[in-house]
Parts: structure tokens; sequence; C-alpha cells
């Protein structure tokens, strides 16, 4: 008879829990979905607004990557789902208490006003273009005509699709690094900066990007604000909180984030900017490259860190 002797019943292998089953596909599919979210929020907005002609770059040409990132970020979606064929359950109910109810249906929704969104532009953009059947033509006439509540609607939307890709993590409260309220908003802000910076990218236009520039600024600074509010957070909370924050604080994750995350992704672009607003030459794609880098490590980071941490028992 072999007798084994538990110290501790913490961290038994195939005993207590331990959640590590999300891979790369959650963290793509995370900053694709609050990369759409971004750009579909700056392009409704100044068209609410009443700026389109001044910001075409915003409201026409950068929507042409949501889309495609949305289809993209759901592909991912789709391969981590253990059961792939039942996939449409989600839709056959609705639970105002479950995120991955709330972004299921988001996301049913503001995909395809994604498509309908650039559809309703590609006149403009392609002066040849045709759509080669009239109910077609029709309902383009029908989009341009209620475009303003279409903004709205899809402004509402993208609100709730970067605000949901934070939530989708601190709704496991068995995780002490996911379990704060600040994931929200900080994923919402993170996704609204990386869409401008992808907007500031594609622009041609050196005053659109001035304007977009000093919003990601601003954008910039909170989320700064918010993750150190984050660590300061877990400092002053339970211990397990403050384990979890040792791994961005000398732990195995403290490079990973403050460099590629918080130095190369934030602080450096923001600097770059900042410069750029002061008269500067600045190549366009430096700080937008960086931003986008930098957003797609840290939901690496917080989705790998996060499925570490866990409750004592």
């Amino acid at each position: 008879m072999k007798e084994e002797l538990f110290v501790s019943g913490r961290n038994t292998p195939n005993i207590d829990p331990f959640l590590h089953i999300w891979h790369w596909q959650i963290p793509l599919y995370l900053f694709l979905g609050g990369l759409a979210a971004g750009i579909l929020f700056f392009a409704s907005y100044y068209v609410i607004t009443g700026k389109e002609k001044q910001m075409q770059y915003t409201v026409k040409w950068a929507p042409i990557i949501a889309p495609f990132a949305l289809v993209i970020g759901l592909g991912a979606l789709f391969l981590d789902l253990k059961h792939q064929l039942y996939f449409w359950r989600l839709y056959t109910t609705v639970r105002f208490t479950s995120p991955m109810s709330w972004g299921a249906w988001t996301l049913m929704l503001i995909t395809p006003m994604s498509f309908i969104w650039v559809a309703s532009y590609m006149k403009e953009m392609f002066p040849k273009w045709d759509w080669k059947f009239e109910i077609l033509n029709k309902f383009e006439a029908w989009i341009i005509s209620v475009r303003v509540p279409f903004a709205w609607i899809m402004m509402a939307l993208s609100i709730i699709l970067g605000v949901y890709t934070g939530i989708l993590l601190s709704a496991f409260n068995a995780r002490p690094l996911w379990n704060t309220s600040i994931l929200g908003p900080l994923f919402l802000t993170s996704g609204l900066s990386t869409g401008l910076a992808t907007t500031i990218w594609m622009s041609k236009n050196k005053q659109e990007r001035i304007v977009l520039s000093r919003i990601d600024l601003i954008l910039i600074l909170v989320e700064l604000f918010l993750i150190i509010h984050l660590f300061m957070g877990f400092l002053a909370s339970s211990a397990v909180q403050t384990e979890a924050a040792a791994l961005f604080l000398g732990g195995q994750f403290t490079v990973t984030f403050w460099v590629f995350v918080v130095i190369l992704g934030l602080a450096f672009p923001a600097t770059l900017e900042i410069l750029e607003l002061r008269g500067y030459h600045v190549p366009v794609w430096v700080p937008a490259f960086l931003i986008l880098f930098g957003g797609l490590v840290f939901r690496f980071v917080m989705v790998e860190a996060g499925q570490i941490t866990r409750f004592l028992y």
C-alpha cells in the first residue's frame, strides 16, 4: 500500500480546482473586441456631433477594420469553445446577470451593424461603387436617412462591448486578480485608446490626427490612473489579492507588464504624442503601433496571470 502525506491541500493536482483553460484565443478575442468598440465609438460620436466632414477617416475609413476585427475575434472565441456545435444555445435565453449573455447578444447586434455602417459609406469612399440590386440601394438610402439614430445605438453597443471585455474576467470571483470592478472601465479605456491608435495610423489628415491624439493622450492618462488604482486596491485588500498583485510587483509578470504594457505601451507613446502636439516630427505609426502592442500584451498578461491566482482553501 502506498501512503501519501498531504502537507497542504491548497494546490493538490487533480484534486483542488485550478483554472488554466484559456489560451491565446481569449486575449486575442478581448483585444479585437475592444479595438472594434473603440473604432465604432468614435465613428458614431463624430456623426452624432455633426463633425462627419472634419473627421472623415474616423467616420468612414477606420470602421472598415471593425467588422473584420469582430469576425476574427469571434472566430478565435469559437476555436476556444469546448462544445462548438452548441454555441447557438447562448441565444435561446437572456440572462441579465450573466456577462456572457450580455456579450453574446451585444456581439450579435454590433457585428452586422458594423458591416452596415461601412456599407452605407461605400459610395462616398468609392464613387464608382454599385450595389447592382435595387433593394440594396433602397436599404442604403434608408440607413443614410436614419444614420444619427443608428449611430446612437451603435455607440451604446460599443460602450457595452468595451466594458464587457473586462467584466467577462471580473465575473470570475474565484480569481483574485480578476475580482475587481476596475477591470470594466480599464478594458473600456484601453479599447478606446487602441481604436484611436488605429484611426490615427490610418488618417491622412493632420488636423484630424491632432484632435485624436489629444483625446488619446487623455485616455492614456486615465488608463494609467486606473492601473495605479487597481494595484492600490489589491495591496489594501485581502491576502490573496495582495499575492495576486505580487505577480506584478516583483513576481513573474513584473518585467512583461511594466516594460511592455506601462512603459512601451502607455508612457512612451504618450510622450511621443506630446512631442508631436508641440510640433516635433514623430512618425505616425510609432506611437500607434506601441499602443496596439501594449494593449495586446496587457490582455495576454491579465488572462494568464488571472488563471494563476486563486483563493486559498
